[in-house]
């Protein structure tokens, strides 16, 4: 098992919780100098989850909402006809509903798309959909996961560089993982996933286990390389970065380690590679992370290549970027959210932010 060695010292006194007494103290980061700006570009949506975009598809967006629909934004409209509605199957509220949609890569000459939510019962559902002329119908169901818990059900849903659709899955919830299942290899739950959506009966590969509540995590567009933001559970908010090309199984270290603080006097039960955050953040700036993307786009060039990521609890906006598997120039940003659920990008990279109050912003300079 290896460390990813962090790139600054103000990164390792994150992690670390030096520069004061308590050590879930986050020490002050500098403040950007950059004077970013956050347009609104739709408002009134109700608890929305997350903004996609679809392949091939400019000028329009796809937002997610928590009780089970997804309206299509179009040149800065919102359609008054729901490109999905699922309501009277999904259980709404708190942390489960309607969590995450992605598109085929080949939309819309491939008119399928994914869905990720939680059934009448409260369980994990994850399901294979085909856009037609008179709506959306179900094609398959891909994953079915009882939920011991109403929390830490995950969220992101997201394909992958290698074409395989990845799934982030909490630990079921509760607290401190009463059941150890984020160790256990035996259950999908506390993992990073994925599947092969080409296959008749494809199967879930476990990626990585080690993880508390993936609620969102991408992959950079231009390289590959993968950004987890997983939730903390009182201590640590964590950002984990994991290069193109790394195999073998990962081990995120919960609920072993909360960062890369241990919390329990036990060892690493689910073997792979022990993978340390490359940034953490204490609950004294926030409660729980919200992973963002690498910026990509031109509307902001000062940006490209910084990570952003925030928290939905304070709604700041952090950014950083990564050499060498460490994290640099961590930066608060001078931009904030409330209630910050998801970030987004379109077709051309650029950033967009998703309240749960009911706006989605776009990042600009």
């Amino acid at each position: 098992m290896s460390r990813r060695t962090l790139g600054i010292v103000a990164a390792l006194a994150l992690l670390s919780g030096c520069g004061g007494d308590d050590p879930s103290t986050t020490p002050p980061l500098p403040t950007s100098p950059e004077r970013l700006r956050l347009e609104e570009v739709a408002t009134g949506l109700d608890s929305p989850m997350q903004v996609v975009a679809a392949p091939g598809e400019p000028g329009r967006l796809y937002v997610v909402e928590q009780a089970g629909v997804v309206r299509v934004l179009e040149n800065g409209s919102l359609s008054p006809t729901p490109f999905l509605d699922i309501h009277e199957q999904v259980k709404s509220g708190g942390e489960q509903g309607l969590l995450a949609l992605a598109f085929h890569p080949n939309f819309p000459d491939d008119p399928r798309f994914y869905v990720h939510y939680s059934n009448l019962d409260g369980d994990t559902r994850v399901d294979e959909m085909e856009a037609g002329p008179s709506g959306a119908a179900k094609v398959r169901e891909l994953l079915a996961v009882d939920q011991p818990y109403p929390n830490h059900n995950g969220g992101q849903l997201v394909f992958g560089p290698d074409g395989f659709l990845y799934l982030g899955l909490g630990d079921g919830g509760a607290v401190f993982d009463p059941e150890g299942r984020s160790q256990d290899l035996g259950t999908l739950l506390g993992k990073l996933l994925r599947i092969d959506v080409e296959t008749d009966a494809p199967d879930w590969e476990i990626v990585a286990n080690g993880m508390r509540n993936p609620w969102r995590f991408s992959f950079d567009r231009e390289t590959g390389d993968l950004y987890v933001g997983d939730v903390g559970q009182d201590r640590w908010e964590e950002i984990d970065f994991v290069a193109a090309g790394t195999d073998g199984l990962l081990n995120f270290g919960w609920d072993v380690y909360e960062g890369d603080e241990k919390v329990e006097d036990n060892e690493l039960q689910g073997g792979g590679e022990l993978v340390f955050p490359v940034a953490a953040y204490a609950h004294d700036v926030g409660c729980s992370v919200t992973g963002g993307y690498v910026y990509r786009g031109s509307a902001v060039p000062s940006m490209r290549g910084r990570y952003l990521y925030g928290d939905y609890c304070s709604g700041t906006i952090w950014s950083l970027r990564v050499e060498g598997g460490g994290a640099l120039e961590i930066r608060r940003e001078r931009i904030s959210v409330p209630q910050l659920t998801s970030f987004g990008e379109d077709g051309d990279g650029e950033l967009y932010a998703v309240s749960q109050a009911g706006a989605v912003f776009l990042l600009a300079g």
